[in-house]
């Protein structure tokens, strides 16, 4: 598995530049601050503050206000926009793009998030979609797997000794979530994207030779993975 270290993921350069081979992921702490939650509740739309409000718990309140709005901060320094100018748009399944508005920028991006922690994925004219999982055990691991994935990928699940099962369930899980996220079509397709992958082995997808993978450790007990329409892409990763 190609893993990344705590402290690989680099600061924010002061030249953010964007290539068509470049795939950025940012590393985001949701818990943040009072102030810069308000300051970061000033960016939000009114549609993103209704939603913010809907929350039950505080909590789980504070969180999407400042996923939404540190997304609307790392966008607008792409694109040298204001973070509250920024418009989006939402394709049938609730994945947020950028408004037409924008679309010359031909900028794609992706969010996910579990519970404290975020990442957001950018990238130049291809179409990208990112996942996170904490790894946690399942009592019904072996029976999931069967359900949603392929046969030769249950194949592996099963080979594996009990300490590798849950890792590489939710490695399995994060790769096929991403593309799904980055085509837009959903979960219901779970079961008919199939990745190649072991313990020690860079996972790759074989329904689709032209997307990338990519593996991230974004911190202890956790997994993530990028998927990116085309090949030979370079990959940075900043903390926000």
């Amino acid at each position: 598995m190609t893993a990344l270290n705590n402290n690989q993921w680099l600061p924010t350069p002061a030249d953010l530049t964007l290539l068509q081979n470049d795939v950025h992921v940012w590393r985001i702490n949701l818990d943040r601050p009072e102030a810069q939650l308000q300051h970061l509740a000033e960016t939000l739309s009114s549609d993103e503050v209704g939603r913010a409000k809907r929350f039950y718990k505080e909590q789980h309140r504070q969180r999407f206000i400042a996923g939404r709005g540190i997304l609307r901060t790392i966008l607008g320094r792409y694109l040298n926009v204001d973070p509250q100018k920024l418009q989006f748009s939402y394709e049938p399944l609730g994945k947020p793009v950028l408004a037409d508005t924008f679309s010359e920028s031909k900028l794609w991006f992706n969010l996910t998030h579990s519970q404290g922690l975020a990442l957001c994925a950018v990238s130049s004219d291809r179409q990208i979609g990112v996942d996170l999982e904490y790894v946690r055990s399942i009592s019904d691991v072996l029976t999931l797997a069967e359900r949603y994935f392929s046969p030769r990928e249950y194949d592996v699940m099963r080979s594996l000794p009990p300490n590798q099962v849950e890792e590489v369930f939710f490695r399995y899980w994060t790769c096929k979530e991403a593309y799904l996220k980055a085509t837009g079509v959903g979960l219901a397709q779970l079961e008919q994207i199939e990745i190649s992958l072991t313990p020690g082995e860079r996972a790759k997808l074989v329904t689709e030779q032209q997307w990338t993978l990519l593996e991230l450790v974004p911190e202890q007990n956790s997994v993530a993975a990028i998927a990116v329409e085309g090949v030979d892409l370079h990959l940075d990763c900043w903390q926000y």
